[in-house]
């Protein structure tokens, strides 16, 4: 074939595979040759595996010959390096991980695996999903593929990039405080977090347990609901993950969206958010208004909070989490050390990095004796209010619609010597982790070449509504067809 199969989608490439007009080692190899040609100004992947790639493509084959083919069936992924492979490298991009090798596989990798999806190779993030650049990495930074000068957003900066340039036709990222929709934003692709509950987290190298989710990159949202029919379900392994009832969230691909509520909260679109954005999100507001959705201005005046009460609960787990690297039983060993204790310390002092360091201490101050009920309590009680003023919200309309990260890609260093600025990036997409709610992050347009991210969220477990009205916006614009120049 003469076209460029590393650019289509699931859905496409499938129709192909079952028409017999393409194999998965044809798609597998053609991806890999995408990424021999523009990896090394990417850098999206931490780790490659081409040799376990073309034979999990050819056991793709050999099941789509006998007729057992699932959506999924010998399509390329790249998995975030924070979801555990079995006897495959899982570091977190820090040094701490580097050499750690799972002795299991997440649930959600083995779902995978089970519908014959190929696995190429493992995404570079910010160092435990801590950032918004995935210059926290502790191995190198990735590049935006619209600009290489540009940051592709974090911590699921190296999937975002990945599917953007064509080296994985979709990519498994992890979404803590925007992890998958910030850097879907920056990169023009799709991204979701599912409601808290509805993928199993087992295998996620834990940050923040009450907030992390497991969600889909993909290049449209055809492709983002046939990965979430593979992923979403009830796990016994995750003692946090809800029964719903089995859906096909493809049935939400349909067309009019005629009476749909769609409320759009005032606080949202104040003077932290680029001028050029907001404008984007009014042009893409109107188009829902044109398809028939009724269009409103809302308050959800507590949301100026939920920035605050992330970067205290957040950290606060993490602190909680990450206690487990002591140098013992398994990661990086700092053995050169008088005592026991001194051994801990160094191994945390050379393992961790700044970020992640600056992470622990904050956790550890708001959880410490003398200031838990001001810091801690105190932002648990926030975030009721916040889940109950979405609850409240979602009584009366279907959708909020937001943008989804304040600006467009910035340049790569541009934000590092000053954190509170970098915590800044997420203050759109944090409080649908603080809830607990599905959102979704769909290309609604470009500001001087770069995209521009729309993020809709709805009630828990309405899944089914996000992908109706993103597929209606996607159908209508076509966004999702521009592809960088790399």
């Amino acid at each position: 074939m003469t076209q460029d199969l590393h650019y289509l989608t699931i859905h496409q490439l499938k129709e192909l595979i079952s028409k017999g007009d393409v194999s998965s080692v044809e798609i597998t190899k053609d991806v890999l040759a995408r990424i021999e040609s523009v990896e090394s100004n990417v850098k999206s992947f931490v780790s490659i595996h081409p040799d376990s790639a073309i034979k999990q493509a050819s056991i793709a084959d050999n099941l789509v010959s006998k007729g057992n083919i699932n959506a999924l069936t010998g399509i390329p992924a790249q998995l975030k390096d924070n979801l555990c492979t079995l006897g495959v490298n899982t570091t977190c991009s820090s040094r701490m991980l580097e050499n750690f090798v799972p002795p299991y596989s997440a649930t959600v990798v083995n779902k995978l695996y089970e519908v014959g999806s190929v696995f190429l190779g493992k995404g570079n993030m910010d160092e435990f999903a801590m950032g918004s650049s995935t210059e926290n990495s502790a191995f190198f930074p990735t590049h935006n593929p619209w600009d290489l000068d540009r940051v592709p957003g974090g911590s699921s900066g190296g999937p975002a990039a990945a599917v953007a340039a064509g080296e994985a036709i979709y990519a498994l990222g992890s979404d803590t405080g925007g992890s998958i929709r910030q850097p879907a934003s920056l990169c023009g692709i799709v991204g979701l977090k599912p409601t808290y509950g509805l993928v199993s987290r087992f295998g996620l190298i834990a940050f923040a347990s009450s907030l992390d989710q497991i969600g889909p990159m993909t290049r449209d949202v055809t492709d983002c609901a046939i990965v979430l029919n593979t992923i979403a379900g009830q796990d016994r392994m995750d003692s946090t993950s809800i029964k719903s009832e089995n859906h096909d969230y493809t049935d939400a691909l349909t067309t009019g969206i005629e009476g749909l509520r769609i409320g759009i909260p005032k606080e949202y679109y104040s003077k932290d958010i680029d001028t050029e954005i907001s404008q984007a999100l009014k042009t893409a507001i109107d188009k829902f208004a044109d398809m028939g959705a009724i269009v409103e201005e809302i308050s959800l005046p507590h949301t100026e909070y939920a920035l605050s009460v992330y970067y205290i609960l957040a950290p606060s787990e993490a602190s909680s989490n990450l206690a487990r690297y002591d140098g013992v039983k398994y990661g990086l060993s700092a053995l050169d050390a008088d005592s026991m204790w001194q051994a801990m310390e160094n191994t945390k002092q050379q393992g961790f990095g700044p970020e992640v360091k600056r992470r622990i201490m904050l956790g550890t101050y708001a959880l410490s004796s003398g200031y838990y009920d001001a810091y801690y309590l105190k932002a648990q009680k926030v975030r009721t209010i916040i889940r109950e003023e979405f609850r409240d919200a979602f009584q009366r309309y279907d959708a909020i619609i937001t943008p989804t990260s304040p600006s467009t890609a910035f340049k790569i260093g541009e934000k590092t010597s000053d954190p509170t600025h970098m915590y800044l990036s997420d203050i759109c997409t944090i409080p649908a982790n603080i809830a607990g709610i599905p959102a979704i992050s769909i290309p609604c347009g470009f500001v001087e070449g770069l995209p521009v991210g729309m993020q809709i969220m709805a009630k828990p477990l309405a899944e089914d509504i996000l992908l109706k009205l993103a597929y209606n916006y996607e159908q209508a614009t076509r966004w999702q067809d521009v592809r960088p120049q790399l």
